[in-house]
């Protein structure tokens, strides 16, 4: 192997993730190179080996190390082969190693990846094979990577030196559930003014600390710990230029520093978190990290911080990367979350800097510090930014007598008009599950249901927030949200933690079936009348009980009643079965009739909850328009009851055609009036609210149109939130 002391300089590109170019240009003219240009892969500068080694070692922001081997234009597949096949490659590692292509860009004649690695990879193989009669291997994890960038028309091909990313340390083999790459973190601590803050003897709290990342590379800041000294391969190691002594004293070096700056180190770390699972990792992490006595891991909510006052007087700074609400679901959790890292901050730490890393800048307004610096960051394919906030100022600190200030006042005041009647409404007639708000004050455009837990008692509130028209802002929108979320907990008592979001959309097709992503299963019992009913706020789009219906259920129980036990009651569009469920409870024998399986196992389980034998009553899964038309052909008219809830529109797949519900009422109607007996009702309602019923067409029948008797008192502002109507046969 070459001896590279005697070469003076070569080039390098640095690549790192997007944002962080200036960062770690300043980082390479710390460790000795000279800085030539940033590029849109990273840094591109010169060194020699010596110095390309202490980049390995001490470099905190880089990806990865390449070392520039050609650089070629290409027009097409055969060029690109040529490119490849004409570099010395032998002179770059032996044939005895194993390698792999990394191959990123594509051109009108290379439009895949995987195509443009295999024709790179052809011509090292032909150029080993014309010079030595032999061919190295290839290996997804081969002794050796080598980096094809394809961008303009010009084929660049690179050595990778330090082979895997540098952002993997080596301590972090539990990564918790949200992690941050270690370089970006390390990016987040500079730009915050770690390394300041540590001159000043300053200390660190992260109240949101996961698996510790953040933590542990501020703690090898503090440390003076190398990020690579872990790493147990290097890209480097069958590399042709290879100085394995050269090496060895950077990494004596390096061991040196850390059990100098470890035995030095004055700075105290802190990290809390509420999870018992993120603590286990950071715990794990920290002691493969070497810092496992230099950090304080405790498990502690952020309403429940604590420092030491002795800490908090010596000064230092908060950073942490909490939670920015990717999912819908999440919202309802974060916007109190920001609230109660506020609160903590200002009681506990006025006087310390605050850094925020956040996807999610309305969440962040929550916290009343003075706005410093902002950076921009991407963590993966999510926008960022880092937030740094001053030490509070006088009106900041300011204690405040609510959380609800600002517009958002409007909301919670009619939040509580609402509440003193309803509640008192619901207990008087025992209902557990009502509509408290329904975008009563149109900037707040969301509806919210509390929905109580019959055996534990404990609240939830069903929040749907309606999609505003594309002529509102979306930030403002999302501002609007947010802070809806923080005043429920406040206005309502129910806990952020059961708070669930949803977006009311449109739904048609097999989509109002599907589960919502990224939740949980929980149902629980709500009472209504007679009937104990499962509700499930976080799986579904709907949570298994439509409100707005609950007098027409009610009716259909009293009326039931009042029929000769073992009546029969038909269900079309049954849902969850809840009005059979009524029927069968107050003694009639039910038919009901759903196309989703997933509902009907449903309503068998309402059955159940009510010691119901599901033997005597019917469950089909069917397309109601096509059952209809099959059992109308029966001559033997068999129902008592029916009740017909179809939806505005469907057209899933389940389905022959498509079903509109103005469309196809009247078709709908007689062919359920046609199973009915002769002194029986027909139900009809549906939510379409400019419905006109055909009466011309169905002029044989008594209709009464009884809408405004089966809108409930907690839907009062919308008394068109569907139409209902009583059809019998007229009398002859």
């Amino acid at each position: 192997m070459q001896n590279e002391s005697s070469v003076p300089k070569m080039r390098w590109l640095a690549a790192c993730p997007k944002g962080i170019e200036p960062l770690l240009a300043a980082e390479i003219r710390d460790l000795g190179g000279e800085v030539e240009r940033e590029t849109h892969l990273g840094v591109l500068w010169q060194g020699d080996l010596q110095t390309a080694y202490r980049f390995c070692l001490w470099t905190r922001l880089a990806s990865r190390l390449l070392f520039p081997l050609h650089e070629s234009q290409v027009d097409n597949v055969d060029q690109l082969y040529e490119v490849a096949r004409a570099v010395d490659w032998q002179t770059v590692f032996p044939v005895g190693a194993s390698f792999r292509i990394d191959f990123h860009g594509k051109t009108d004649f290379v439009r895949n990846t995987q195509f443009g690695a295999q024709r790179v990879k052809d011509g090292i193989v032909d150029c080993f094979r014309d010079e030595l009669g032999a061919r190295p291997s290839v290996d997804k994890d081969g002794d050796v990577r080598i980096e094809a960038q394809l961008r303009k028309g010009k084929l660049a091909l690179y050595f990778n030196v330090s082979g895997d990313s540098l952002h993997r340390r080596g301590y972090r083999l539990q990564p918790g559930k949200a992690p941050l790459k270690e370089n970006l973190a390390a990016a987040i601590l500079i730009r915050s003014g770690w390394p300041e803050t540590l001159k000043e003897g300053g200390h660190l709290v992260d109240p949101m600390c996961g698996s510790g990342t953040l933590l542990i590379e501020a703690g090898m800041m503090a440390a003076d710990i190398a990020p690579g000294l872990n790493r147990q391969k290097w890209g480097f190691e069958r590399w042709q230029r290879h100085n394995r002594k050269m090496w060895i004293e950077q990494v004596e070096e390096a061991r040196q520093r850390r059990t100098d700056g470890l035995a030095a180190m004055s700075n105290r770390l802190y990290g809390f978190d509420i999870d018992p699972e993120q603590l286990n990792a950071a715990n794990k992490n920290l002691e493969r990290s070497g810092l496992k006595d230099k950090v304080h891991l405790e498990r502690r909510s952020i309403e429940n911080l604590r420092i030491q006052k002795e800490t908090a007087e010596q000064g230092g700074m908060v950073v942490c990367n909490p939670p920015y609400g990717e999912r819908l679901s999440e919202l309802p959790q974060l916007a109190p979350l920001y609230q109660d890292f506020n609160d903590a901050t200002l009681r506990l730490l006025p006087h310390w800097k605050l850094a925020v890393f956040t996807g999610n800048t309305d969440l962040s307004k929550s916290i009343r510090r003075p706005l410093d610096k902002q950076y921009r960051f991407m963590n993966g394919k999510i926008q960022t930014r880092l937030l740094v906030l001053g030490a509070a100022d006088e009106k900041s600190s300011a204690p405040a007598p609510s959380r609800i200030r600002g517009p958002v006042e409007a909301f919670a005041n009619r939040l509580k008009k609402n509440l003193k009647p309803l509640n008192k409404w619901a207990k008087r007639e025992s209902i557990q599950a009502y509509r408290i708000y329904d975008a009563d004050i149109p900037e707040y455009a969301v509806a919210v249901d509390l929905y109580r837990d019959f055996n534990s008692e404990a609240e939830w509130l069903h929040v749907q927030e309606y999609v505003p028209p594309k002529s509102i802002d979306e930030e403002k929108a999302e501002r609007r949200l947010l802070d809806v979320l923080a005043a429920l907990p406040e206005v309502t008592g129910v806990a952020a933690e059961q708070i669930i979001l949803k977006r009311r959309e449109r739904q048609s097709g097999k989509r109002q079936y599907e589960k919502q992503q990224d939740v949980e299963s929980r149902r629980f019992e709500v009472i209504e009348g007679q009937a104990k009913v499962l509700v499930n706020l976080k799986d579904y789009l709907d949570t298994g009980l439509f409100l707005d219906h609950r007098p027409t259920r009610l009716d259909i129980a009293k009326r039931c009643v009042a029929l000769p036990k073992g009546s029969r009651m038909l269900n079309l569009f049954c849902y969850t079965a809840v009005g059979s469920l009524h029927a069968a409870i107050a003694g009639a024998k039910t038919t009901s009739v759903d196309m989703s399986r997933t509902y009907l196992n449903w309503g068998k389980d309402n059955f159940t909850a009510n010691d119901l034998k599901i033997s005597d009553h019917e469950f089909i899964q069917a397309d109601c328009m096509q059952w209809l038309k099959d059992a109308a052909q029966d001559s033997e008219a068999k129902y008592d009851l029916i009740f017909m809830d179809p939806p505005t529109f469907s057209n899933s797949k389940r389905m022959e055609g498509v079903l509109d519900v103005q469309r196809d009422h009247v078709q709908l109607i007689q062919d359920a009036m046609a199973l009915l007996k002769p002194d029986g009702l027909l139900i009809f309602s549906n939510n379409y609210r400019k419905f006109e019923i055909d009466n011309e067409a169905l002029a044989d029948f008594d209709i009464q149109n009884v809408s405004h008797k089966s809108v409930p008192q907690d839907f009062a502002r919308r008394k068109n939130i569907h139409m209902c109507f009583h059809i019998r046969r007229k009398a002859s």
